[in-house]
């Protein structure tokens, strides 16, 4: 991706992180990192699957423990609280679906661009799901 601020990084996790560089501190910029983390993870262990390991499980622990430090709205955190919980399931067929209930929270709390970001995220899995 040439456009892409860091190499590597899918437009999603990018168009977040830009996002983020724009905001100032507070809940919102709070919320947004927390997004920008929880896809991260979630797009990992869909990278990772179906060979999960010690290593990922403790990912999954880092990522809530992270998370509950952050100051954030609190739509926005119940939501991350269920995905992070879904997650410790770690079934690739349902990255897809946790990163789908993050729409609307990131929509309301962070604005549009924020839902666009996880929308595309979610679109992404599910090609990766479907090429599985």
């Amino acid at each position: 991706m040439p456009n892409s601020p860091v190499s590597g990084w899918d437009p999603a996790t990018t168009a977040l992180l830009s996002l983020l560089t724009q905001t100032g501190r507070g809940p919102k910029r709070g919320g947004l990192f927390a997004l920008w983390l929880t896809l991260r993870v979630a797009q990992d262990l869909l990278l990772e699957l179906p060979a999960i390991d010690r290593a990922q499980r403790r990912r999954v622990q880092a990522l809530e423990r992270r998370l509950s430090s952050l100051t954030m709205p609190p739509p926005l955190r119940r939501a991350l609280a269920a995905a992070v919980g879904q997650l410790r399931e770690l079934r690739a067929d349902t990255v897809p679906q946790i990163l789908s209930q993050l729409v609307a929270p990131a929509r309301e709390t962070q604005g549009p661009e924020a839902a666009e970001a996880v929308a595309l995220a979610v679109r992404q899995a599910r090609q990766a799901v479907n090429r599985r």
